[in-house]
């Protein structure tokens, strides 16, 4: 008999009005977000800076969702699914648990790595909800599990999947999911843009040799190669652009803000996918049905429809079982989901070395 811990990273969100502060310190608090090297203590007064005056308007967008974030609920949703999925997988006998970890509020590696070391796995399998590697997000979150894994005594062996943004489930489920929506924009004969939204970056970040805008590209056209074999959707002219820009630095674009605004311009009808998010979260529920439907009704879109996230797709969660049962039998410690490294050689921060 084999014990299998699988731990699903994501960003966490604050779970009460009171909460939002602190967690938009341990946010800018993280060297990764803010990359700029200094000392520890001015990284630790910045953010506390930052979050003081960021805090009352997130109180203020939070509001929207009844004061918390749906992040930990939903990711936990997806955690029961996972292990589902599992159990039908894996040999009679066998036994498997998931985790959630989150970033930057509970729970927490540390309290995770806790209770990963009490369940005492054979193997523990670290698979990010970010199917695009960033050092943002995806390599923050490994980053931090290491230490609070040393830190809990947790001795068994881990395979970390670093990255799936062309894997067959995640792209058939976003696919299902685009398909079922198109024909909602069809209704008054204006174009469709088909807008695939991603969390945006500062350019600086992509130029320092993150892969992650390459990997979104690469989701896009995995997406697009499905819907192109569908003879049954209206046509409709695809658009990658970014959200979520905060600060005064310049960020990779197209925005999505910008390109609702062009569509409606342009006379299109608009369909928005959220192609870097897979469950329902403040920049889903508010950033792009809320403050960005309000762009679209004011700048003439002919008709707003948003995509859902793939949350608990059967094509998305069985794609994860597989992509942790894979990850199992590799010798390495950090994979993609083809096994090899699928980022050019110019992605330096890529974490897996040329092979």
């Amino acid at each position: 008999m084999s014990r299998l811990a699988v731990v699903l990273f994501n960003l966490g969100g604050p779970d009460s009005p009171e909460s939002v502060k602190p967690f938009l310190f341990n946010l800018f608090n993280d060297p990764e977000i803010i990359s700029v090297p200094m000392p520890s203590f001015a990284r630790w007064g910045l953010a506390k800076m930052i979050s003081t005056r960021r805090a009352p308007v997130s109180r203020g967008i939070y509001a929207h969702l009844g004061g918390s974030s749906p992040l930990l609920a939903n990711t936990e949703a997806q955690a029961r699914a996972l292990e589902s999925a599992l159990v039908e997988m894996l040999p009679p006998g066998d036994d498997v648990k998931t985790f959630v970890a989150m970033r930057y509020w509970h729970p927490m590696s540390d309290e995770t790595a806790r209770a990963v070391a009490d369940y005492a796995p054979d193997e523990v399998v670290l698979l990010p909800l970010y199917p695009q590697y960033s050092v943002t997000t995806t390599g923050s979150s490994l980053d931090d599990w290491r230490r609070a894994a040393r830190a809990a005594g947790l001795t068994a062996p881990a395979r970390a999947v670093c990255c799936y943004p062309h894997d067959e489930g995640f792209i058939s489920g976003v696919a299902n999911l685009v398909a079922d929506a198109l024909p909602k924009a069809d209704g008054g004969g204006s174009p469709i843009r088909l807008l695939f939204s991603a969390h945006g970056l500062p350019e600086r970040i992509i130029k320092g040799g993150d892969p992650y805008q390459w990997q979104v590209q690469v989701t896009v056209e995995a997406v697009m190669g499905e819907l192109e074999r569908r003879s049954d959707l209206p046509p409709f002219e695809p658009i990658l652009c970014y959200q979520s820009k905060v600060g005064p630095l310049k960020w990779i674009g197209p925005s999505t803000e910008d390109e609702i605004e062009r569509a409606g311009a342009d006379g299109c009808a608009a369909v928005i996918v959220p192609i870097a998010f897979v469950s329902e979260h403040l920049e889903t529920l508010v950033e792009l049905d809320i403050e960005y439907g309000e762009v679209a009704e004011h700048s003439g879109v002919s008709a707003y429809v948003r995509v859902p996230t793939v949350s608990v797709n059967e094509f998305f969660v069985i794609g994860l079982a597989k992509l942790a049962l894979e990850a199992l039998g590799r010798s390495v410690p950090v994979s993609s989901a083809l096994g090899a490294r699928v980022c050019p050689a110019r992605f330096g921060r890529c974490p897996m070395r040329e092979r």
